[in-house]
């Protein structure tokens, strides 16, 4: 019981979701990306020049993300160690364990860090809200081009047209997709793969975004409860001396209202 105390259950949960939300962006992004490559390749542009631009930026973030999940990977295992570390600090200040400088400076950092982090982070979670978008709008587009089937003259006007998006260069051809040749896009499995995947990178950057906020606040609440915890002592063990410099002056017997054990505060 007492090694299930000094767990830093609040740590260990901010971790586990920074750990699931960061596996869920980097993973469904990367494979989203390279999906979103083919569907650009096979059905809005012919020409290779014309979206070269695009695998280039679809590769270097691709570099991003292995970049991501590495730093990720590590900063979490340092914030769980952190946990661990003002779990004990908190429950023991006065025991075992003490709160020195350079511990409150570690702490400190990580919270301004990891507030960073948050700031940043909440950057790339609208940034990963613009595929969802993009393919939102064309999956709404495809459900009215199957309602207004009956007359063709109408569906070949409703279009999406990639170059407006920034994917592809105002000279491509044909650059957009139209009528019944949309909503066969639409109905493959390239597609519904490549959307679910932007829905699935989506979340897991709002996971990520969730366990940063909540570690940051977790880093304060401990930083100011060791604090507390300071303050308390020194109320104490003020008192004490005060007790002490009575009991020598009077030359008698006073019955103490604290313990003897200064720091004993459970």
């Amino acid at each position: 019981m007492r090694c299930l105390g000094g767990v830093p259950y609040c740590s260990l949960i901010a971790t586990l979701l920074c750990f699931s939300g960061i596996a869920l962006f980097c993973g469904c992004g990367h494979q989203a990306l390279t999906e979103t490559e083919r569907l650009i390749e096979t059905y809005f542009a012919r020409n290779l020049q014309e979206y070269i631009t695009l695998a280039y930026v679809i590769q270097y973030f691709q570099y991003v993300i292995y970049g991501l999940a590495s730093f990720f990977f590590l900063y979490c295992i340092a914030l769980l160690a952190e946990g661990f570390y003002t779990t004990n600090v908190a429950k023991q200040t006065f025991g075992e364990f003490r709160s020195t400088m350079c511990g409150r400076c570690l702490s400190s950092s990580f919270i301004v860090m990891t507030y960073v982090l948050a700031v940043l982070w909440l950057l790339v979670f609208a940034f990963s809200a613009l595929p969802v978008y993009f393919f939102y709008n064309m999956e709404a587009t495809c459900r009215v081009v199957d309602i207004l089937t009956e007359t063709p003259a109408s569906i070949n006007q409703l279009c999406v047209d990639a170059r407006q998006y920034g994917l592809l260069p105002w000279n491509a051809i044909p650059g957009k997709a139209c009528g019944m040749t949309l909503s066969n896009i639409c109905r493959t499995r390239e597609y519904q793969t490549t959307y679910n995947l932007y829905i699935a990178a989506f979340a897991g950057a709002g996971v990520t975004l969730l366990a940063l906020v909540h570690c940051c606040l977790h880093l304060a609440v401990y930083q100011m409860y060791v604090k507390m915890l300071k303050h308390r002592a020194k109320e104490e063990r003020r008192g004490y001396d005060l007790y002490r410099r009575m009991q020598r002056d009077r030359g008698g017997t006073l019955s103490s209202p604290y313990s003897a054990d200064t720091f004993d505060i459970s």
